[in-house]
């Protein structure tokens, strides 16, 4: 069902911008999706479970392909909660079950995540203005017994345990459970209702979430939707092949109170050269020709490039002002030595530097290594500081003669740096 990138320019500007800027995988039919998109019909939608209070950088892809889809004027963006599904799980590439969480925590959840949606997408009443629904509304009123003589009939087992998200865990002797079996019977669902609700013509997700959604478009036609599409992203990873979305630090949060704006701007930053062109494509609105140039850069210049990616980006999903402020932090740290006040910080009670802060406890508590034991071998290769200069002994102490404009700077490396502030 793919399509071809041999195919047609498209008529559409919504898949002309989808395949200049890399964003198409997989399509289930592509001259039907453009002749919806170029009518303006192509109503869209993407699911996210509520599995934390925020997504992260790995969602991000699929916000931006419904950022185009809106901002070409191919139909509406349909944002879908997973209030329902995530009481289930998705088993998609995944070793063991998700945690069951509560329905509370689910809501609170949900509510977290709407935020990381009102920078890109406009919510309205028109005809491509984003809506955002929840399928707990329909899952949580199912009848097990219709939803199984009603819909289940129309799934073959056969065909379930062929695809990769089940394939994968029985391969490996993981354990599935039959709460993860259903869920692409939910998920296919969802789709049947959203097109029934809200003229909902195609599904977009991660190239993981294949078999789910053309379980879903095989659904809609044995249960008499119109014709239903699919159209998939890559699986975002770096040039080295790491999986976006998470640091060795943890999740990269698009929520500024679970990842600061300065925190987000830094992980664009550290992109890898490899990777500078292909995400000023995905992850930015800069237009093409400034994406090449950009792209084109060399040698030490290619920094240049790195910070304006960070600064677009997170502008994008934080705001130009905090966008600039993180790039003006980084320029006075990494520029001039100086310490800036919107670096991460830690409170440590001014009467443990006054007795003096073992260097080790100092920078666990800051975040910037996880034991000791870490500490201590970053201090054997030169890799942490103090106000800039190398420690080089695991038994060193701060004191309030380490306090510098009211804050004392450890760092990792060159770019990770946390202040300490005695209260």
């Amino acid at each position: 069902m793919s399509a071809s990138a041999e195919q047609a320019a498209p008529a559409s500007d919504f898949l002309r911008v989808m395949r200049e800027r890399g964003y198409v995988h997989q399509m289930s039919d592509e001259a039907g999706i453009d002749a919806l998109a170029r009518e303006g019909s192509l109503n869209t939608y993407v699911g996210y479970d509520c599995t934390a209070g925020s997504l992260h950088i790995g969602s991000l892809v699929s916000i931006m392909m419904l950022h185009w889809l809106q901002a070409t004027g191919a139909g509406r963006p349909v944002v879908l909660m997973g209030g329902g599904t995530t009481r289930v799980g998705d088993p998609s590439g995944r070793d063991e079950s998700r945690q069951i969480l509560s329905v509370e925590k689910i809501e609170e959840n949900k509510a977290g995540i709407r935020t990381n949606f009102e920078r890109l997408i406009r919510f309205g009443d028109g005809p491509t203005d984003a809506v955002m629904v929840d399928n707990a509304e329909w899952l949580t009123k199912l009848n097990y017994i219709d939803f199984l003589r009603d819909v289940g009939r129309h799934f073959s087992v056969n065909r379930m345990l062929s695809m990769d998200s089940v394939r994968l865990r029985l391969e490996r002797d993981q354990e599935l459970s039959f709460l993860e079996f259903n869920y692409m019977c939910l998920q296919s669902y969802d789709f049947v209702e959203l097109n029934r609700r809200l003229g909902v013509r195609m599904q977009m997700g991660g190239s993981d979430q294949w078999g789910n959604i053309i379980t879903g478009l095989d659904l809609g036609r044995r249960m008499g939707s119109p014709q239903l599409y699919a159209l998939t992203c890559p699986l975002m990873t770096t040039a080295s092949g790491v999986k976006m979305g998470k640091t060795a630090s943890g999740a990269v949060w698009l929520k500024a109170d679970m990842l600061s704006p300065y925190g987000y701007w830094q992980f664009w930053r550290n992109t890898e050269d490899a990777d500078v062109g292909r995400f000023l494509r995905l992850f930015t609105l800069l237009p093409l020709d400034e994406v090449a140039r950009l792209e084109a850069l060399g040698g030490a210049e290619i920094n240049e490039a790195k910070k304006r990616l960070a600064t677009e980006a997170t502008a994008l999903m934080h705001g130009r002002e905090a966008a600039e402020a993180a790039a003006e932090t980084a320029r006075l740290t990494f520029e001039q030595g100086a310490l800036a006040d919107d670096l991460p910080s830690v409170s440590i009670p001014a009467a443990e530097f006054e007795a003096g802060l073992g260097v080790l406890s100092a920078f666990t508590r800051s975040g910037l290594v996880s034991s000791n034991g870490e500490a201590r071998r970053q201090i054997k290769g030169g890799g942490l500081k103090v106000n800039g200069d190398t420690v080089a002994s695991d038994a060193a102490v701060l004191s309030m003669r380490d306090v510098v404009a009211g804050a004392v700077k450890l760092s990792l490396g060159r770019k990770k740096h946390v202040l300490l502030k005695p209260e």
